[in-house]
């Protein structure tokens, strides 16, 4: 054999195609393994930690409301279980993937509706803001009272199309008509309420008196 040859010969081989695949393939499957433990770490750290968060909150009389910040799905979803296996009631607020977290209530001290309709808006639920919920409901019930008080346009106008005595006359005669309109009177004997029984004795003047004493309390800038 020749120096060249010997010195071929001595190098190493470059190496094979397959082996380099292999090799990559393998490594990728290490750093995906890799990957999952700590997912599946971070996941039971949680767990645990929720585990105990739920417990304090179950157990202090004085708080009924727990509020975690904002979180990906996964994360909820353990709140969620955990929350329903401690008989809680958990509900999320907030726009996915910007700001959704999560909410957990006790069974005794639901959220009202007006709550939820606030949250639901990205809003926090204070103590001023339930008093002008509860403020803006009142004024509400107050017009509602209003417009069933006043009487309608089209009742004050109404004159009915056909007169009935003069449709009962024409076709079984006078007679026949008058005991028609007989039968048609309101039978006094029957559902009648002396005034002394009614519960509310106030007059259409007094109820809307109230009603505007009602509006000045819930409103008393505008006496100024």
């Amino acid at each position: 054999m020749d120096l060249l040859g010997s010195i071929l010969s001595s190098m190493e081989k470059p190496p094979n195609v397959n082996d380099q695949q292999k090799e990559q393939i393998k490594k990728q499957k290490l750093e995906l393994q890799k990957r999952q433990d700590a997912e599946k770490e971070m996941l039971r750290k949680f767990r645990l930690k929720t585990i105990k968060h739920i417990g304090d909150f179950v157990n202090d009389p004085k708080r009924t409301r727990l509020k975690y910040p904002p979180m990906d799905k996964l994360f909820r979803q353990i709140v969620h279980e955990l929350s329903e296996e401690a008989g809680l009631t958990a509900q999320s607020f907030g726009q996915e993937g910007v700001d959704r977290y999560i909410m957990v209530f006790k069974k005794e001290y639901p959220p009202s509706e007006d709550e939820l309709a606030v949250l639901r808006t990205g809003e926090e639920w204070t103590l001023e803001k339930e008093r002008e919920m509860a403020a803006q409901r009142e004024r509400e019930k107050i017009a509602a009272m209003e417009a069933n008080l006043k009487p309608s346009k089209e009742d004050k106008n109404f004159v009915p199309a056909t007169n009935y005595r003069e449709k009962y006359q024409h076709l079984i005669g006078l007679e026949a008509a008058k005991d028609a309109a007989r039968i048609t009177q309101t039978n006094k004997q029957y559902g009648f309420v002396p005034s002394e029984n009614k519960k509310d004795h106030r007059s259409i003047e007094e109820t809307l008196a109230d009603i505007q004493r009602k509006k000045r309390k819930l409103n008393p800038e505008s006496e100024k």
